[in-house]
């Protein structure tokens, strides 16, 4: 009875997972992997540097992506035709490490499956996280320093790579900004849905009375775009800033008016880059992170080009807010699009946002 539940979630699986071959395309990532494996072989590649350093990036991801799932096929495959050798009445422990087995087996399809959620035009790049600071004086600063290390921890957990690419302190507390890109497949796809206002609510530390306080704080997550992404932008529709960085960083930090800021006058978008050793390679991380910030405004808003978009801010303030944290006087995180919760909002602010993302994820893609 018990092996024929197995079987039974066996089979679920392996059709799950055929349908999640055919959702993602696999020939199709085989095909553009066989692609791009062409163009690397060819004697000229690396004259093109950038160019050849994208396409290898692109190809390596590809390469990942499809060894999961051709390694989930043969998983399931191997786990159903070693079922008719499984006896746990003669040999119960080997029985046992079998369930094992199949239950990590479908912990590791629940993780993949979410990927074919995941089919919009940049889900498959890096991501490029922004925080910045809100109403509630030293509290939204300290909040926003909570939220900076809460994406670099949940990085860290789910095997993506970081680099802070910028941060501005706070006046006493936290930071008044940071922006980290997160390096990894799908990392935008992931994380796009954390855009928007955060809410805190809290006893403050910073006050006397130590009372319950609400805070705000602006996340803003967009794709890390490659050279064929990139929109035409006219330059004469840039202000460029230069100011000296502030902030942790290396022997070149603080000593030049090194750190970037660059502002496309007609949307309103600015970025801003302090962490590279010289004002030129600031510059060039800046204009990478305003062509994914422009191109993600683009596809939101369904425009052809820079023209049609519109400057459009929303107030880091009450009323616009995505999420809360309420740390008192009980503890929740609370997603209000979805409505989903956690209790523990230490385990969230720890980098445990999977159950957060997974869910953002199941119910934009059903809207």
């Amino acid at each position: 009875m018990i092996m024929h539940h197995v079987k039974k979630q066996l089979e679920v699986i392996a059709e799950q997972v055929e349908v999640g071959i055919k959702t993602v395309d696999l020939e199709a990532l085989i095909t553009e992997k066989a692609v791009l494996d062409e163009q690397i072989n060819r004697p000229d590649f690396w004259d093109d540097s950038t160019k050849a350093q994208e396409i290898s990036k692109s190809a390596a991801a590809l390469g990942e992506e499809i060894k999961k799932w051709e390694a989930m096929k043969m998983d399931v495959e191997d786990l159903l035709g070693m079922l008719p050798m499984i006896h746990p009445e003669e040999a119960p422990k080997e029985a046992e490490e079998y369930m094992n087995m199949v239950d990590q087996l479908e912990e590791k399809w629940n993780i993949l499956n979410i990927a074919t959620f995941l089919n919009d035009k940049f889900d498959r790049r890096s991501a490029i996280v922004s925080v910045y600071c809100g109403l509630g004086g030293k509290d939204a600063q300290d909040f926003t320093q909570m939220l900076s290390r809460m994406y670099l921890r949940y990085a860290e957990k789910v095997g993506f790579t970081t680099e802070v690419l910028d941060e501005a302190l706070g006046d006493e507390v936290g930071l008044k900004q940071m922006t980290i890109a997160i390096k990894g497949p799908f990392a935008y796809g992931y994380l796009k849905h954390e855009n928007g206002i955060h809410r805190l609510i809290r006893m403050s530390p910073f006050n006397a009375g130590n009372t319950r306080e609400t805070s705000f704080a602006r996340v803003e997550v967009v794709p890390e775009l490659q050279f064929e992404d990139h929109v035409e932008i006219n330059t004469e529709d840039l202000r460029i800033d230069t100011y000296r960085a502030s902030g942790a960083g290396g022997q070149h930090v603080n000593t030049t008016d090194s750190a970037v800021r660059i502002t496309h006058v007609p949307t309103g978008a600015v970025v801003q880059c302090q962490n590279e050793r010289s004002q030129a390679q600031n510059k060039e991380r800046a204009m990478q992170m305003l062509q994914g910030k422009l191109q993600q405004m683009l596809h939101e808003k369904q425009a052809e080009t820079l023209d049609d978009l519109k400057g459009d801010k929303t107030e880091i303030a009450w009323g616009h807010q995505i999420r809360t944290y309420t740390l008192h006087p009980y503890t929740l995180v609370k997603d209000h699009r979805t409505n989903y919760e956690e209790k523990n909002a230490q385990i969230v602010l720890d980098g445990g946002l999977t159950g957060m993302v997974e869910a953002n994820i199941e119910f934009f893609n059903r809207q």
